[in-house]
């Protein structure tokens, strides 16, 4: 089967999950169809989805509830492509610890885990899989999407919807259980992977009609999963509720009057919905969000760095609304997108100096964990802001800059790192930003120019949008 998936950040999608009557009736007529024609094929699956795959790590100590920075693989990611490229993204992630990595069980590279009730297709989750396993990442697997005969459509190996529409519509409440009995499968079938975020960003969850979150499908559903994972390993790690913690003009309408700042105001709808999910969940060993530091109309207010302070403040409330719960962010953005998702406009040094920044303000709210989201590209010689040279030829696979901030960030502030506050010459406060420990002092130039600037008590030079390090 293909690989499906979708590329560009589609976090402005808001879908409603097919309900009622019109459900019931696609429902009745998939049931009539299958009836007809002897079933839904089921060609190329197997009943033993549980099975162990392949070699899973060894087990060593109980998992924490944070796993530090790494990134989440999209549709063409480097456990495919010209194997000499493939070989080379193995051994750079080796060299650097492995990172922690993400991967969704159906879309983003993965096709139908389960095309028909019962009958399962893990090949290219396998495939991602131990591609993690090879080159040394801590696995964490995001359980989003749903099978279409979860949602309202045809079973089937050759009747998946793969529209961007179809493959981000929630199950049916009445599949819900479905959904957390798969979500247990994928458990037993990978028992090293000991990370799982539930569903993604809330796709399939909102109201138009009162408009405004489905916030209890979605806590129905996520309290489901938790207790199926909980089942499959006690110590399994669980977190939710990854919603987009959207930000608009302090002068919308639905505005937050608690969280807002000189980057705008939450949006009180999103604030509403983590609250009821926080009240009600079952139990969670981890806070997952996503958002950006722009707002929902794309605005970087009052500029692309200063924006990132959206980061720390979402953080520092999520923390107190869970009372110092570890807090991850599953994806984060600091520059808008096109029309079709794609970050192009900056160069790479503002790019990285931007996400630098971003990440600075994410551990100034508290997170601990963080995934970027790899925009890969399947073969060609660019690709902005990705981690990697696409593997599409023998030639690629090679690191690109912001490889270099993920791997160095993740290496320098593991989980459990104690920072510490660096003294800055006030006349360069408003130039440069700071993250320390007691080993490492990262600054980042906000000046499109040379500056000259005296951190922790030295003072040196640093291009425009310079990333530097320090070792103390």
């Amino acid at each position: 089967m293909g690989r499906h998936g979708w590329d560009s950040d589609t976090r402005r999608w808001r879908l409603t999950a097919l309900l009622g009557v019109g459900a019931v009736v696609l429902a009745l007529a998939v049931t009539l169809v299958s009836t007809l024609t002897g079933g839904p094929r089921t060609t190329g699956t197997t009943r033993a989805g549980d099975k162990v795959h392949g070699t899973p790590a060894s087990p060593g100590a109980p998992p924490e509830p944070y796993v530090g920075w790494g990134f989440t693989h999209t549709q063409y990611s480097a456990d495919e492509g010209a194997g000499a490229a493939s070989t080379r993204v193995e051994q750079l992630l080796t060299q650097n610890g492995g990172l922690a990595q993400n991967q969704h069980i159906m879309g983003w590279g993965a096709d139908n885990p389960e095309p028909v009730k019962g009958h399962y297709d893990f090949g290219a989750l396998d495939r991602r899989i131990d591609f993690m396993r090879a080159s040394g990442g801590t696995p964490v697997i995001t359980l989003c999407c749903a099978p279409d005969w979860m949602k309202g459509g045809r079973a089937g190996v050759d009747h998946t919807n793969w529209s961007q529409s179809a493959l981000e519509t929630a199950p049916t409440p009445d599949h819900y259980q479905d959904f957390a009995d798969l979500a247990a499968t994928v458990a037993r079938r990978y028992p090293d992977v000991r990370h799982f975020i539930v569903w993604n960003e809330f796709k399939g969850f909102w109201n138009d009609a009162r408009s405004r979150w489905n916030y209890e499908g979605y806590t129905q559903l996520y309290n489901l999963v938790y207790a199926a994972l909980k089942k499959v390993g006690k110590d399994i790690m669980v977190g939710g509720p990854y919603l987009v913690m959207d930000s608009v003009d302090a002068r919308d309408q639905n505005a937050s009057a608690a969280v807002k700042g000189p980057w705008g105001a939450m949006d009180q709808r999103v604030l509403d919905a983590f609250a009821y999910w926080n009240a009600h969940k079952a139990g969670a060993d981890f806070t997952v969000v996503d958002g950006s530091s722009y707002t929902r109309d794309d605005d970087l207010l009052p500029d692309e760095f200063a924006a990132t302070d959206k980061l720390t403040a979402v953080g520092e409330w999520l923390r107190r609304q869970t009372r110092g719960l570890p807090l991850w962010w599953a994806e984060y953005y600091v520059e808008p997108g096109d029309g079709d998702g794609n970050r192009t406009g900056w160069t790479e040094p503002h790019r990285v100096a931007v996400q630098a920044t971003g990440m600075i303000a994410m551990v100034q709210g508290g997170a601990g964990s963080g995934f970027y989201w790899n925009p890969e590209e399947k073969s060609g010689s660019g690709c902005a802001g990705c981690l990697w040279t696409p593997t599409g030829s023998s030639g690629g696979g090679r690191e690109l800059p912001m490889y270099g901030l993920v791997s160095r960030f993740a290496a320098a502030f593991p989980p459990g790192t104690r920072y510490e506050t660096v003294q800055v010459a006030p006349d360069d406060v408003p130039d440069v930003r700071v993250l320390a420990s007691s080993r490492t002092v990262l600054v980042v130039n906000t000046r499109n120019r040379t500056i000259s600037a005296q951190v922790d008590g030295r003072r040196f030079d640093l291009r425009a949008y310079e990333v530097k390090w320090l070792d103390r």
